[in-house]
Formats: C-alpha cells, structure tokens, sequence
C-alpha cells in the first residue's frame, strides 16, 4: 500500500475504508506476528485489534520512511512486548503448549505433509524469543535486513547474526528431531 493512497483516504475522511483496508491487507500478517511473539491465541486476537485501532489513530503521523507491513509490524512487536511484560500477565499467564491444532486430512500424503510442517513450527517456538523473531520476520513476512532493522530498532550486523544463529538452531533442532 502506497503513502499516497494512505494520505488520499485519511483527506477523504472515509474511517471504515481505511480501517477495512488495512485489516482486509495486513490482518493476518499482523495477527500471525502477534500469536509468534505471545505464543497466545487470545492475545494474538485483542493486540490485532489494538494495533488496527493504534494505526488508524495515528495513521495522519505515518510518514512513509517504511513499507506500511513494516510499520503495523512495529506496532505489533510494541504492543505485544507490553503485554508480555505487563504484571497481570506474568502473574496469570499458564505455562503449556499453544499449538493450532491439526485436522486429519483425508489423504495420507496431505496428512504427512501437514504433519511435518507441523513439526518444523514447533520447533520454530522453541527457539529464543531473539532468534524466532527474525527468522520468522525473514522467511514469512520476507522482510529485508534493512527493514528488520528498523522494526526491531538494531544494527543490520545483529540481524545478520541472529539469522545465522537461528538456521544453525533450527538444523540442529531438526535433526535431533530426526525428520525425513
């Protein structure tokens, strides 16, 4: 989504278009973002509504210096790390596994697939917090180091780090899994 069109529909003040357009475009994105960074399906939900509500409030404060996924993306982390370090959830919070559930698909080789893929993210959230956020912001969203840079607020350098360490993780994840 262009900065231009951006400014085109706050001038014509149309509030449930602008708001429906970022939500149709970015929700997903921005709710999958949210469930990495919580691990909560519940949390995932009310910060996705809290980061359209932000940026809609502030949409006449974005200045196009990055893509507008980058920018809801950085509301996401934002408003997700509050959360996380918010008392009542430290002192609420459940420990257990959060993981969508699979359905059986009809087919055997779908069924195997799924499975897999299954796997992989499980282990994809046990890596640190450090090393799942840009391998996850790198191979899902298909950000730039440049533009992770600028969401997680560090050096290129230490985006480049972490990606090397979080492949090297996840190999070494994978293979004491013994996956096919």
């Amino acid at each position: 989504m262009r900065l231009e069109y951006l400014k085109h529909m706050v001038a014509a003040d149309d509030a449930s278009a602008i708001l429906s357009e970022l939500m149709d475009l970015y929700g997903q994105d921005v709710w999958n973002y949210a469930y990495f960074l919580t691990k909560r399906r519940d949390a995932a939900d009310d910060i996705s509504q809290e980061v359209f509500l932000k940026a809609f409030r502030h949409l006449h404060d974005f200045q196009g210096r990055s893509s507008v996924k980058t920018w809801l993306l950085t509301i996401t982390r934002n408003i997700s790390f509050n959360y996380l370090k918010s008392s009542f959830i430290s002192r609420v919070m459940l420990l257990g596994r959060n993981m969508p559930d699979s359905s059986m698909p009809s087919a055997e080789m779908e069924y195997m697939d799924t499975h897999a893929v299954s796997r992989i993210w499980k282990l994809v959230m046990q890596l640190p917090a450090k090393y799942r956020e840009v391998l996850i912001l790198e191979s899902h969203y298909h950000l730039t180091r440049k533009e992770m840079s600028e969401l997680l607020n560090i050096a290129e350098g230490t985006i480049k780090s972490r990606l090397h360490r979080a492949r090297a993780r996840m190999e070494e994840l994978l293979k004491g899994e013994d996956m096919p």
